[in-house]
């Protein structure tokens, strides 16, 4: 049986990927630092094994991945534990992935692991969440046989986003690394503005139809997509009552209306590539942003331990993997629509 550690198990999206592991057959291992949060996770899964471990004691690590076959890291802020994650992972020789949406943290996956990751042979997919992964995998499957585009455009129709605490943390830390700068991705690199983003309106398909949106409202795709496609710009939208939501204090975290625990939060997410006067459009619909990162990140752990995989190193999910399959893999998570 797969064994795969889940580095901040008792978190909001942790939960649910210890229960996608456990209803495709793995056996979670469920590490984080809070024994107390670890002990009442354990208690509504008899037989559960739970281990306790710290982003700052690399022992303490390499006992949580002791006996896994590969780690999902769903412990944000990702600032803090992305490397020292990856690094017991390098060191169990065993794969790693993680949901983080903070750009900064994985810019630092490809800028500090890129090199070692591919000399080891070893596979790290950061990103690998409703955020950056489904993107960059629509981003891919839209592109066919293209080699290039011209603009890769990522509009989020989010009917709420009601963040959870670790939201808010990675996102202050963000914040703060980029001096409260926003940051877009335009001609062919990152680039850091202290304007205000643009107000558009984005005509998503029906029934959610043409919306107001915030333009160059950046999430981990400006990383994930450029990191293996030759796109010199990349867009990405938020419906603006999403964006109101996330950046309000007020906000309440999302609340579960059914038994595995999802929000009632729809999702759309519609990308056209543009290449010269031609466009390609794929789009993904579903049910909670945290619930669909679970079988993400699981499906991807699933695809590197058999052998379905189309390179080593540090690589986004449109890179590593069969995009069109991967996605259609996704039912009954996520209706997808390819071009």
């Amino acid at each position: 049986m797969e064994r795969t550690a889940v580095f901040g198990a008792y978190g909001h999206t942790g939960r649910f990927v210890v229960a996608e592991l456990q209803k495709r057959g793995f056996a979670p291992i469920a590490a984080g630092r809070d024994g107390g949060k670890l002990r009442d996770l354990a208690a509504g899964n008899p037989g559960l094994d739970v281990r306790r471990a710290s982003a700052d004691d690399p022992g303490s690590l390499d006992q949580a991945l002791k006996g896994a076959d590969a780690v999902i890291n769903c412990a944000g802020p990702f600032a803090d534990t992305a490397g020292p994650v990856i690094e017991a992972a390098l060191r169990a020789e065993i794969p790693y992935v993680d949901v983080a949406a903070e750009i900064e943290a994985n810019l630092d996956t490809f800028e500090l692991f890129g090199a070692r990751a591919r000399d080891e042979g070893a596979v790290v997919v950061p990103a690998m969440a409703f955020y950056g992964g489904l993107g960059d995998l629509l981003a891919t499957a839209a592109m066919g046989e293209w080699t290039e585009a011209d603009e890769a455009h990522i509009a989020y129709g989010l009917a709420s986003w009601h963040p959870t605490t670790g939201t808010r943390a990675a996102g202050a830390v963000s914040r703060r690394r980029r001096g409260g700068r926003r940051v877009r991705y335009t001609g062919g690199r990152l680039e850091y503005r202290d304007d205000e983003p643009p107000a558009l309106t984005w005509p998503f398909p029906e029934p959610m139809g043409t919306r107001a949106v915030i333009g160059e409202f950046s999430m981990a795709d400006v990383v994930a997509i450029p990191s293996h496609l030759r796109i010199p710009e990349v867009r990405t939208y938020m419906t603006v009552e999403a964006a109101r939501d996330v950046s309000s204090p007020d906000t309440p975290p999302p609340v579960a209306v059914d038994e595995s625990g999802r929000s009632g939060q729809s999702f759309v997410v519609d990308v056209v590539v543009r290449n010269g006067s031609a466009q390609r459009r794929a789009v993904a619909y579903g049910q909670d942003i945290y619930a669909v990162s679970a079988p993400l990140a699981v499906e991807a752990v699933h695809r590197i331990r058999t052998g379905r995989t189309k390179t080593t190193g540090v690589a986004s999910a449109g890179e590593i993997f069969d995009a069109p399959d991967f996605l259609k893999a996704l039912s009954p998570h996520i209706t997808v629509e390819l071009p």
